[in-house]
């Protein structure tokens, strides 16, 4: 029997969720930490993955101890510890900043389809994946990537493209992570063998 399943998420013991939802076929692994997000259908992350403030398109490939959308802190203040939002956690009369919290969440990670994200790579808030982009490990990325490039680096810069213009728009035409489930399990042979160039001939006409 199959380990996934479209009715609901596989979530792996102790992790945190919270205030987030889930497509079909998601797998969330042990001891991560995902809050403020969504992740799309067939998107996983592996162990100790922290997502926060994010929007992951589907079939995405979120390694171990990756960080999407990594909280940051105050640097126009006097100090910048969280002391300042979290008031409530140190004076019972003081409340929280819920005005920084609501701009904290508001600056949304965005992770296209068909991406992959290395271990322990950092994806800054309001940057955006295109999709089929890849994260080299350890990457940490303050700006955004475009369709199917690689980046390595810190701060991550462009290595190479994952594959070329001409192939990535007709990938990105192609869309075929919108594919029906059926669908994709029909194709599986060919998405196992056939190199891209292929592929596309076979199925964007």
């Amino acid at each position: 029997m199959a380990r996934l399943s479209a009715e609901a998420a596989l979530v792996h013991p102790e992790c945190e969720i919270t205030d987030s939802s889930f497509g079909a076929y998601v797998e969330i692994g042990r001891g991560s930490r995902v809050a403020h997000a969504h992740l799309g259908d067939y998107s996983y992350c592996d162990r100790y993955a922290d997502i926060a403030n994010a929007e992951v398109g589907k079939f995405a490939n979120i390694a171990a101890f990756a960080r999407i959308g990594a909280t940051d802190h105050p640097l126009h203040t006097a100090a910048c510890h969280h002391f300042l939002y979290r008031s409530n956690d140190y004076w019972d009369d003081a409340d929280r900043d819920e005005e920084f919290f609501a701009h904290r969440r508001s600056r949304i990670a965005r992770i296209g389809h068909d991406t992959w994200i290395g271990a322990g790579a950092m994806i800054k808030p309001a940057v955006t994946l295109g999709h089929g982009a890849v994260v080299a490990a350890g990457a940490v990325v303050t700006k955004d990537v475009a369709p199917y490039t690689i980046v390595a680096g810190t701060p991550a810069t462009p290595l190479r493209p994952r594959q070329p213009p001409d192939l990535a728009e007709r990938l990105i035409a192609l869309a075929w992570w919108d594919w029906s489930h059926d669908r994709l399990r029909a194709a599986l042979e060919d998405f196992r063998t056939l190199e891209v160039e292929a592929f596309l001939e076979r199925y964007d006409g």
